[in-house]
């Protein structure tokens, strides 16, 4: 299993562009592609610079990051999709290529999201009480945000976004709880453009601060050959034992997925040295395919990195990103231990054979030649984890990747390594006379490669064009992140969330109200069962608003709308927003919008349908888990009544029910499964993975036959194999 090469990253980019909406960009013209480029590069190089050296006053950077970003969108994707993938010749009405309405467009969207920045200082006086310019401007760019957020992401979100504005608009006529005074265009623009509560929100701010530069040194990684160097040595660990290639796609996933956050993204590129070697050894297409997909929607619950959910959880909840790095820490090795079972066990009951010695890499040459690829994550952890912003160690993350990818010189590694440590110990990183130096070697190194040689001008050209690249994957983020402040805002300016929250909640106390009288009062009293179908429906919601919707803004909506119904509950607030963001994640190989699992499906050559149907089998102790959590929080770590007593019974349960669950899938534990023990222990499953110790010990008593007749059958196999 060697690195792809040119012609394939080339594939893979083009089965990203396929499978996700945010990277369908039209082909443009040769002098349109260069300007986009450069707009590109240059929306990177200021995320960069100021992630460095300070970031703008609020407002600045956020109405910057959406003039670009929205500017840009008009650009590059097509009004229509029949003219997504054609190129389009110049002439009068279309210079460049691109329609006279969209230039249009893109230049009146830009002034639109600069306008509110320019009168900063004037806001006080006129939030409330918005001039007649200040609507027309807030009206352009809301109606074109809209816009550019179908073009990049699809209709979904900006029909929720339209709903939204039209119930706060006909509030008097809507029925029962839901009904509200009402308000004016006028109000609805003023606290959707005028203040930090919609548009210019959190959700904005968030995706301008943190995610373009987590995104940004994800792909600067990847392209300097981190990526590489995470699958090969999953090779190395795993390549050799039974289904070897399955495995190594859970453990390549999951450590590419630390610096991807993109489950497509994650799927394609692990996928393409994976899903081959998986059917050569004798695993289903569509099984292969599945399994990559189910590890890498792993990617955004895996820390550091873990996509732009985690940082808006920093916002949301005011905890440092440590806290979230580490609340996620075990609900992400249970969802890959749960996908690894599977694998296993299928291997197992189908004999499938692991790698032969020839195709695994040697763990001491793979360290030896790419060693220095991973000084960009120790020098973004070594910051991260030294208390200072999860910008600034994306800035110094980014500058190591730079410094690596242009020169391999071990010196040149360790002396940057080691200048970054001292700046820590001497608190010095934000200080001009040590910054500076520093990027100038970062220049000098750059410009040396450039001029020296052939292969350093195209280390110095790869470096650039991930620059680009990165700015891409923030355009369609951006655009959702700003749409969803639309939702947002008319929450706080109508109070839905509260009143969807106790219509959800009521109607789960009168289900829980029914079961009790079924189920016996030990099993689950009311409180938890009405509880449990809060959760359930919350999920559901999840699943069906993640399958048209992104993550980010799935994670958001729900928070702002599921949260407080949770929260009335009882539910610990990083609880209840790591659950909402779990479900949505899932979304991702969930049919019948699985996208994740639709790529891994093309690659594979399998029926997409049916590998979404396997994938979230495999995934199924992703859909577990965070019900887990929630009535066992101690498995965050960082909840308040935390204790070590508590995590181990509730861990220790999640494994063994999850081992059950895969056992009862794959029809598999230490022989072949009979039909009553698949169904038995599938039964028991359920009980033994529910964090109480009562439910566990019944769990564990349903599944004593099954373990009994496996050892039984076990023992009969080996005493009658032949010595």
């Amino acid at each position: 299993m060697s690195a792809p090469d040119t012609s394939a990253l080339i594939e893979n980019r083009s089965l990203e562009e396929k499978f996700d909406p945010e990277m369908r960009f039209r082909p443009l013209l040769p002098g349109t592609a260069w300007l986009v480029a450069g707009l590109l590069l240059t929306l990177s190089m200021f995320h960069y610079y100021t992630a460095g050296f300070g970031l703008l006053r609020e407002a600045t950077h956020r109405g910057i990051h959406m003039a670009f970003v929205l500017g840009l969108i008009f650009l590059v994707f097509s009004a229509f999709k029949s003219d997504q993938d054609r190129v389009v010749p110049s002439s009068l009405w279309r210079p460049g290529g691109i329609s006279l309405v969209d230039w249009g467009l893109a230049v009146a969207v830009a002034i639109a999201s600069l306008y509110v920045p320019w009168i900063f200082n004037e806001l006080a006086f006129r939030v409330g009480n918005p001039s007649t310019t200040d609507v027309v401007m807030g009206t352009i760019l809301i109606v074109l945000l809209l816009e550019a957020t179908r073009r990049s992401v699809g209709w979904p979100l900006p029909v929720i976004g339209i709903g939204m504005m039209l119930y706060a608009y006909f509030g008097p006529s809507m029925p029962g709880i839901l009904q509200h005074p009402g308000a004016t265009w006028s109000n609805i623009v003023n606290h959707l453009y005028l203040t930090s509560q919609g548009i210019y929100g959190i959700a904005l701010g968030v995706v301008a601060t943190y995610v373009f530069h987590y995104v940004l040194f994800g792909v600067l990684a990847t392209r300097v050959g981190l990526g590489k160097l995470f699958i090969d040595l999953a090779t190395c660990v795993a390549g050799r034992y039974a289904g070897g290639p399955a495995k190594v796609s859970i453990f390549g996933s999951a450590l590419f997925g630390m610096i991807s956050g993109s489950s497509i993204a994650n799927t394609v590129t692990v996928g393409s040295l994976t899903i081959p070697a998986m059917i050569r050894v004798g695993y289903k297409r569509h099984f292969a395919a599945a399994v990559e997909s189910a590890a890498s929607t792993g990617g955004q619950i895996t820390p550091p990195i873990m996509g732009a959910a985690a940082f808006l959880m920093v916002e949301f909840l005011n905890v440092s990103y440590q806290t979230v790095i580490l609340a996620a820490l075990v609900p992400a090795c249970m969802h890959f231990f749960g996908v690894f079972m599977q694998v296993h066990l299928e291997a197992k009951r189908a004999g499938l054979r692991g790698l032969p010695a020839e195709e695994l890499p040697v763990a001491a040459k793979v360290i030896r030649e790419g060693w220095q690829t991973i000084m960009p994550l120790a020098v973004l952890l070594m910051v991260l984890f030294s208390g200072f912003t999860p910008y600034l160690a994306a800035f110094w993350g980014i500058t190591a990747c730079i410094v690596v990818g242009v020169s391999r010189i071990p010196a040149v590694t360790l002396g940057f390594l080691a200048a970054v440590a001292i700046g820590i110990a001497a608190g010095l990183l934000t200080q001009i006379v040590f910054v500076l130096p520093l990027l100038l070697l970062v220049v000098a190194l750059l410009i040396y490669a450039y001029v020296t040689s052939d292969a350093g001008k195209a280390k110095v050209i790869d470096l650039i064009d991930a620059f680009v690249v990165g700015a891409k994957y923030a355009i369609g983020v951006g655009a959702a992140a700003a749409t969803v402040g639309i939702i947002v805002g008319i929450v706080t300016l109508t109070g839905v969330g509260f009143k969807i929250s106790f219509i959800v909640t009521s109607f789960a106390a009168q289900m829980a109200q029914t079961m009790s009288e079924i189920l016996p009062v030990w099993f689950m009293d009311v409180k938890s069962m009405t509880l449990f179908f809060t959760l359930l429906m919350t999920a559901v919601v999840c699943i069906l608003l993640g399958c048209g919707v992104p993550t980010t803004a799935n994670y958001i909506i729900m928070v702002t709308v599921a949260a407080p119904a949770l929260g009335l509950l009882g539910v610990t607030p990083i609880v209840a927003h790591f659950f909402v963001f779990y479900y949505g994640v899932l979304a991702d190989i969930t049919p019948p919008v699985a996208l994740a699992a639709y790529a891994g499906a093309s690659m594979a050559g399998a029926d997409p349908f049916k590998t979404g149907n396997t994938a979230f089998r495999l995934g199924l102790g992703k859909a577990l888990v965070p019900f887990v959590f929630v009535y066992g929080p101690a498995m965050l770590l960082v909840t308040p009544d935390f204790t070590w007593a508590s995590f181990f019974l509730v861990t220790a349960g999640a494994i063994a029910g999850i081992l059950c669950l895969s056992a009862a899938f794959a029809g598999y534990a230490l022989t072949e499964m009979r039909a009553w023990e698949r169904w038995l222990i599938g039964i028991a499953a359920l009980p033994i993975i529910a964090p109480d110790l009562r439910t566990t010990l019944v769990g564990l008593a349903i599944a004593t036959p099954v373990l009994a007749s496996q050892l039984l059958k076990a023992r009969a196999q080996t005493a009658s194999a032949p010595a």
